[in-house]
């Protein structure tokens, strides 16, 4: 009688829960943090945001040159963008960089990293898993 009380407490306790809480993701892509500043857009935590993917920042910034066609400079841990950006497109390209070059293609984990191989080219490797696939840019 005791067990069956218990377990309908724990039911209606995790009913309750937020369904953030719920998820059980150890990773999750950074958001973008940033302001306008004249004509320039700055990222504020760009060096959390490389620290957090576990990739280079130049590697970063040559992706979202390319994506967003403008040109890129790094300052300390900002970086600077010569255009205005609103942070949803910004968000946008740095979950588009994930899918690409940091998450892996089989089990979907970040555990990954970039093996350069010959003329340029690059295979995403994962730690986790061992799968290997190659990647463009």
């Amino acid at each position: 009688m005791v067990l069956e009380n218990y377990e309908e407490l724990l039911d209606k306790g995790y009913k309750s829960l937020p369904e953030k809480v719920l998820r059980h993701e150890r990773f999750e892509i950074p958001l973008v943090e940033s302001f306008n500043q004249g004509s320039k857009t700055i990222l504020k935590n760009f060096d959390f945001i490389s620290q957090t993917l576990r990739r280079k920042p130049e590697e970063i910034v040559k992706y979202l040159t390319k994506e967003l066609a403008v040109p890129i400079s790094i300052e300390g841990q900002r970086l600077i963008l010569q255009s205005k950006f609103n942070e949803r497109i910004l968000n946008e390209k740095i979950k588009s960089y994930c899918e690409t070059f940091v998450i892996c293609k089989e089990c979907k984990k970040p555990d990954t990293k970039l093996q350069e191989l010959e003329r340029g080219r690059r295979m995403l490797v994962c730690e986790a898993c061992g799968a290997r696939a190659p990647v463009r840019g």
